[in-house]
């Protein structure tokens, strides 16, 4: 079977690592290039927004299975335009991508679908806002409408913080601005493979957003994670999936925006073990997806391929795991998100010589000598697994150890410090 993967960053890297291991693959072609995909890929040079191309190429080399990984294929209508022809496809169509795309539009989404979510209002004239933020309670949380990758909220805790963050929002075109209650408590990321009907979990993932440790600085996609969380049992589990996945995907059934693909859900556990959804993703998380793919003893290719043709439900009630624990740290250039320096030799890669390590390429290349270098912002993202989190925590930092590039950064405190809720999505 012949797959295509469009996508980027070290999430694509797994992903396509994770299907080179199918016995039903005999080929791989992916839109992502790093130092070293062409060892498991034939890379191919197309924009991941050039939808007729992507088309073009799916139909000319048969393509089994397309696995739409990039937000912005996704959002251009590359699933729609392939799925009216027949064709395979594991990923969010155009309509989809709403809920992940527009806050505003998902917070009301949320309340008429009944799915909890911190209370909110949504607003795109500042007087009417700042109303609202007058009486509201604090620390009130203020998100930009549009998606904005690293950073998307800011955690204001008193009126006037929210006022200026009000007027920043609607005076840079991200309208409408919402407001949003701050609810204390743990923090994880959920996932879910549906084939647009029925769903599957994946283990959930605990999440660093924040730059620096001890859960300080900027918000980012994620600098590490590690999976399973302990106290998300099976009695938790199963209110999330009655509480918030059920309803959603009955929702974006009745809205015309179901799909086969995956589903990936920010929640916030409150004192009392429930759980209130956040914000919503169409596709793999990055890190989570890094984080769960090592542990994770299915074949995905078969799994990607019975979502979608609508029969994940006639195989699979659980997907299998390895007992192990996964710990995953993302290793950054200075001045990420925005200010970094890119063709930094990467030394290291080579010493590391263990069986439960693993190594994703997020943002790096080749220089004309041969030598690794760093591409991106985020460089790598260096996951290992063990008997114990403790186990998998230690192995993993002597692995990062020996990994060494100029300005490299990273969180000295992944599966250590505990992460209480933060308002990222």
């Amino acid at each position: 079977m012949k797959v295509f993967v469009i996508g980027s960053g070290g999430k694509t890297h797994a992903l396509v690592w994770k299907l080179a291991q199918s016995e039903k693959v005999s080929e791989i072609f992916c839109t992502f290039n790093n130092a070293c995909m062409n060892k498991l890929a034939k890379v191919v040079d197309i924009r991941e927004n050039d939808v007729d191309e992507l088309y073009k190429f799916v139909k000319e080399n048969s393509i089994d299975l397309t696995v739409i990984d990039s937000t912005v294929t996704a959002v251009k209508g590359l699933a729609d335009k392939l799925r009216k022809e027949g064709l395979n496809v594991f990923g969010a169509g155009e309509n989809s991508c709403k809920v992940e795309m527009a806050k505003g539009y998902t917070k009301k989404f949320l309340y008429k679908n009944k799915i909890p979510t911190p209370q909110f209002g949504v607003f795109d004239k500042e007087n009417q806002a700042l109303a609202y933020a007058r009486t509201a309670k604090y620390p009130q949380i203020v998100k930009f409408d549009s998606r904005i990758p690293g950073t998307g909220c800011i955690v204001c805790n008193t009126f006037n913080e929210a006022k200026n963050a009000i007027s920043f929002c609607l005076k840079n075109l991200y309208k409408p601005v919402v407001l949003e209650n701050y609810i204390s408590g743990r923090h994880i990321s959920f996932q879910v493979v549906t084939d647009g009907y029925d769903a599957v979990p994946l283990p959930a993932t605990q999440v660093y957003k924040k730059l620096e440790d001890g859960d300080f600085g900027f918000y980012t996609e994620g600098m590490g994670g590690y999976s399973p969380v302990s106290y998300v049992g099976a009695e938790l589990e199963a209110k999330i999936g009655e509480k918030i996945f059920f309803p959603l995907i009955d929702g974006l059934n009745s809205e015309k925006m179901g799909f086969a693909g995956l589903l990936r859900a920010n929640i916030v556990i409150d004192e009392k073990n429930n759980p209130y959804l956040l914000g919503i993703g169409v596709g793999f998380g990055d890190p989570e997806t890094q984080t769960i793919l090592p542990i994770l003893n299915e074949d995905i290719f078969e799994i990607m391929m019975l979502a979608s043709i609508g029969a994940l439900a006639d195989t699979y009630e659980v997907f299998n795991f390895h007992d192990d624990h996964s710990v995953c740290v993302s290793l950054i250039s200075n001045g990420h998100p925005s200010d970094y320096k890119k063709g930094c030799v990467i030394e290291g890669l080579d010493e590391i010589d263990d069986d439960n390590t693993f190594v994703f390429h997020a943002g790096t290349q080749k220089n004309i000598y041969g030598e690794v270098v760093s591409s991106a912002g985020k460089v790598l993202d260096v996951v290992s697994t063990g008997s114990t989190l403790n186990r998998a925590r230690d192995c993993l930092y002597e692995s990062v150890d020996l990994i060494n590039f100029q300005n490299m950064n990273y969180r000295k405190d992944i599966a250590k410090q505990k992460v209480f809720s933060n308002a990222s999505f």
